[in-house]
């Protein structure tokens, strides 16, 4: 089979699979990116979740108090 291919034929095939074995390289970084930013974000998420339980237990304090 591989007799039956141009000279021409290999090379847009070996073109063609450096071009996308860059873009998944591409893709693999920009995934693990955006794994990274939803990381952080999940975090900030609980700390502002755990900041806005504190400041509801001072009020509560504080009505429950006077």
């Amino acid at each position: 089979m591989e007799s039956e291919w141009t000279e021409e034929t290999v090379q847009r095939i070996t073109t063609e699979n450096t071009t996308l074995k860059q873009r998944v390289r591409q893709l693999t970084a920009d995934n693990r990116s955006l794994e990274e930013r939803l990381h952080a974000t999940r975090s900030h998420l609980r700390f502002q979740d755990r900041r806005v339980a504190d400041l509801e237990a001072q009020i509560a304090d504080s009505f429950g108090g006077a």
